[in-house]
Formats: C-alpha cells, sequence, structure tokens
C-alpha cells in the first residue's frame, strides 16, 4: 500500500475533504479522534459518512479514518457509522497489546456481518504509549487485517516529558517500530510533525524516517506533502542501482550464483530482495497504483 504522504484531515472539517482529495498525498487520513472535540463527534461521523458516499468508484487516493480508542464508547459508534463505506484503512489508536487489536477487529467484524458489508478495511495501528512500544512487534502480529505501524509521537513523548527535538529519543523509537514491523512483515510509518511552517526541520524527520526504513510519513498540512513524496519515492541513483542488481540477479540465478559483485560491492539475497522492493515501488508508482 503506497502512503507516502498521508493528508490528516479533521472530521469535523467538511470543507476540506473535498480540497485533501484533490491533493498530491497519496492517503487522505481523517480523523474522528482527538481533533475532534466531543460535542462534534456525532456530526464528524455524519459529515464523513455523507462524504464517503459521494466518493467516486475507484477513489482517486487510499482513505484511511483514525476512529476513537477502542476503549470508548465512540469506537463503537465510528465503526458502526463507518461499516460498508468506501475505506481502505482504520486508523486504530492506543493498542497497547494483543487482546487489544483482536478485541477491536472482532468488533469491526460484527459491524460489517450485521450491516452485510463485503468491505474489508485494513488496519493501521498507532504506538503511542510506552507499553505499546514495548509490545510493538506483537502488536503488528495479532491479526492479518494489520498491514502497519505509525508512530503518535506527541501521546508519547509528552507524557513522558521527552522533548520531540530529542533525535537519539525519535531514531530509539523508529528503529523499535520499524524491527516491529519487519518482524511481523508490515510497513511503519513515521508520524506528524506539527510545526507547518519549518519545512526543513519536516523534510529532515522524513530523511531521517526514511534512513530506517519507513514508507511514509504523516502530513497535517498541504505544504508538508511535496517534501514527504520526494522524500520517500527512491532517488534516480538509487532506482538505477536497484535495476543493475535485480538484472545482475536475474543473470546469477541462471548461473546458479548465490553472491556476487555490483560495481565492486558484494551482493546476495538481502541485497536483491531491497532492490526487488525498489523495483516494485517505482513501478507501482508510475503506474498509478496506490493499493
Amino acid at each position: 500500500m503506497l502512503m507516502r504522504s498521508k493528508l490528516f484531515v479533521p472530521g469535523s472539517r467538511p470543507e476540506l475533504f473535498g480540497k485533501a482529495l484533490a491533493s498530491a498525498a497519496d492517503a487522505l487520513s481523517v480523523d474522528l479522534e482527538d481533533a475532534v472535540a466531543d460535542s462534534q463527534k456525532a456530526r464528524a461521523r455524519a459529515e464523513l459518512g455523507q462524504f464517503l458516499r459521494d466518493l467516486p468508484a475507484p477513489a482517486p487516493k487510499i482513505i484511511v479514518v483514525r476512529v476513537n480508542a477502542p476503549t470508548t464508547i465512540e469506537f463503537g459508534a465510528d465503526i458502526d457509522a463507518l461499516a460498508g463505506m468506501r475505506i481502505d484503512v482504520i486508523n486504530l489508536p492506543m493498542a497497547e497489546d494483543r487482546d487489544d487489536v483482536v478485541d477491536a477487529i472482532e468488533r469491526i467484524e460484527r459491524s460489517e456481518t450485521l450491516h452485510s458489508s463485503d468491505r474489508q478495511a485494513k488496519i493501521l495501528l498507532n504506538i503511542e504509549t510506552p507499553k505499546g512500544l514495548r509490545h510493538a512487534a506483537e502488536l503488528a502480529s495479532a491479526h492479518p487485517r494489520v498491514v502497519g505501524l505509525q508512530i503518535g509521537y506527541a501521546d508519547l513523548l509528552e507524557p513522558c516529558g521527552i522533548a520531540r527535538s530529542d533525535g537519539s529519543a525519535l531514531a530509539h523509537i523508529r528503529l523499535t517500530v520499524r524491527f516491529a514491523a519487519a518482524e511481523a512483515g508490515v510497513a511503519a510509518y513515521d508520524g506528524a510533525f506539527a510545526s507547518v511552517k519549518d519545512i526543513d526541520g519536516y523534510r529532515a524527520e522524513c530523511q531521517a524516517a526514511k534512513r530506517h526504513g519507513f514508507a511514509g510519513k504523516s502530513c497535517i498540512h498541504p505544504s508538508q506533502i511535496a517534501a514527504a513524496n520526494e522524500t520517500f519515492m527512491p532517488d534516480s541513483a538509487e532506482i538505477a542501482w536497484a535495476r543493475k542488481v535485480v538484472s545482475a540477479a536475474a543473470e546469477a540465478d541462471t548461473r546458479g550464483v548465490g553472491a556476487y559483485l555490483v560495481d565492486g560491492q558484494m551482493i546476495d539475497k538481502p541485497f536483491v530482495e531491497r532492490a526487488r522492493a525498489i523495483v516494485a515501488l517505482v513501478d507501482r508508482i508510475q503506474a498509478g497504483d496506490p493499493r
């Protein structure tokens, strides 16, 4: 699933839905949780429902909805309101152990059955508590519908008094989440960057996340989209190298060779798998296939 950039829109701002849908972001992420006041949640669900019913088929981008936490009464209302809608991904916040994920998905499946829906949205889990971070690998592998982990920096750092600017803390979190996602065979996505006027700072975080193997980053303002799309798209040198490795691997396979040199660098299975992933990603982007 291609989500280099995921543009965040509060569910209480329906006037922004269409603009976000027309943006260059790979995915539109509508928030029904923290960005919506308690008094506005029912209205936000209704507005989002109308927007989703009016979507063209297929939608021009991946549709993500962040629902309220499973421990809240709003969660069930969100799930029932969204059943059968054109949603690709349900973003589940505050998961802390395997049972949280399994119980939430069972609740989602009951709603799908009740509404006779054959649409099964994938699940993106937010890692935003110390316990959730500690159990990240368990969460990522909790259910086949889970397709990724996403960092929630504010919820994770603020209660602990850890500065958002502490690069070592961010690196530790990213690597923990990335290894957990890799263990489960799912993607990892970097969290939001609140300083919307600091595009250089946002780009630097994108670059750090890419170095740590992340697939994309949240955008809370349209001005951040270009930096995310550019950073998480392999550059021309990466693409050329990947295609060279894939070509060399095909030749080596015909000769029964498992390790060989490409431009003086030793290549074996892990390098080939990474090169093939880059080529596949580029081909999907060029074909306009986000899903």
